[in-house]
């Protein structure tokens, strides 16, 4: 079999179970656009599971926790899920459980 005939390899970036850095931080509308998103990963303010990383094509998977430093905010996000395509901000926010959101206070009896 030729190298042509080979089937797709399972690193498919429009896979399910796993999505290339850059587009799921424009899935998940932590960057306005791609190429913006791309300039975030470069530029050295993405952590994948407390790694600096500075490879946009980067593969994640869900369970992956990314720790984002934005103008002034440090947010950090554990993905549960990836998108097939850039949707409206509530469908995106499906896509993380953001681990900086603290939990209401218990109320004591």
């Amino acid at each position: 079999m030729s190298r042509r005939e080979t089937p797709a390899s399972s690193d498919d970036e429009t896979s399910d179970v796993r999505q290339r850095l850059d587009k799921y931080l424009w899935f998940a509308r932590m960057a306005r656009t791609r190429p913006l998103a791309a300039k975030l990963v470069t530029s050295g303010h993405v952590r994948v599971n407390s790694r600096k990383t500075d490879n946009t094509a980067k593969f994640l998977s869900v369970g992956d926790v990314l720790t984002i430093s934005l103008k002034g905010d440090v947010r950090v996000l554990r993905i549960v899920a990836f998108a097939q395509r850039r949707g409206p901000f509530e469908i995106a926010r499906l896509l993380y459980q953001d681990l900086n959101e603290t939990a209401p206070p218990r109320e004591e009896p």
